[in-house]
């Protein structure tokens, strides 16, 4: 069996205050090799900033530890920041939520994704033009030459979510980061854009964390699911049995979800358990 690309052991991220210490991620472990492995839960259970814990793009606050953080046989929690950037956009790209309103409102589309590129290529500009206008094309995107001249605000909101995934893909990475990258858009175009992503991740045989409050997305795009709750992992199973899964949790979570099958008057709303906070969890259908 192939060395997962990132693999994480009893991560915490605490914040410390004057009256208290919060615990926001809790001795989480977990690996992702070049697999689509999603992370899903309620907002607040850590599930975002567990992916900035990775590129080491957490607060100031914030004091992350663990026993082992190592992406690709590099140890991240020994990298420089030197060396951080080295990885950061050209080993492990990060798709940040409402992509659109991280482009530079003053650049020209084109020109960031060219920038993109030269930044972790040695090119001419007439290279990374060429790169960067291939990439809209490869992001479906109809007449790439037009578009590469627009300002962010001249973009819809689907458009807008292509051309970062364009800007993330194209220093080829091996591991993305996607942050709710399709919460802003409609069904129709959410499930276009997730297609182009899936197919660029499949044609480069990359790895993805693929962050998602949307649990029937993640059942039908990845091929794993972490289920966070106050900072844990209470759950690490196989996206195709998601819709049966043991841990009450992550049933309460399902059960909030509308069915069309199973029309209700009132949806339900998922209660807690104290024993959840610090209890066993289930990893491969084993309780642990």
């Amino acid at each position: 069996m192939a060395e997962p690309l990132l693999r994480v052991e009893n991560l915490n991220v605490n914040f410390h205050t004057a009256q208290r210490v919060n615990h926001a991620v809790r001795g989480i472990s977990f690996s992702i090799g070049r697999e689509k492995v999603g992370i899903v839960g309620e907002s607040g259970s850590g599930k975002s900033l567990t992916g900035r814990s990775v590129l080491k793009l957490t607060a100031k606050a914030a004091k992350v530890t663990a026993d082992r953080m190592s992406f690709d046989g590099i140890d991240l929690l020994e990298a420089s920041e030197r060396q951080m950037r080295t990885i950061r956009g050209n080993r492990i790209s990060m798709i940040m939520q409402d992509p659109k309103f991280s482009l530079n409102p003053l650049m020209r589309v084109g020109h960031q994704i060219m920038e993109a590129y030269r930044l972790h290529h040695r090119a001419t500009v007439k290279i990374a033009r060429e790169k960067a206008l291939a990439m809209l094309e490869a992001v479906h995107i109809r007449n790439p030459d037009r578009v590469f001249q627009l300002l962010p605000h001249e973009v819809s909101g689907g458009m807008g979510q292509r051309i970062m995934i364009a800007m993330m893909l194209i220093p080829e990475p091996d591991l993305i980061i996607a942050d709710e990258p399709t919460s802003a858009l409609d069904v129709t175009v959410r499930r276009q854009v997730l297609s182009i992503l899936d197919e660029l991740i499949t044609r480069r045989n990359a790895g993805l964390m693929f962050i998602s409050h949307d649990l029937n997305l993640v059942a039908d795009f990845c091929d794993r699911v972490l289920v966070m709750y106050a900072g844990r992992i209470m759950e690490d199973l196989p996206a195709s049995e998601l819709h049966n899964a043991k841990h009450p949790y992550t049933q309460a979570l399902l059960e909030s979800l509308p069915r069309i099958d199973r029309p209700v008057d009132m949806l339900q709303i998922p209660t807690r358990d104290a024993a959840w906070l610090n209890g066993p969890v289930l990893k491969s259908g084993e309780w642990v």
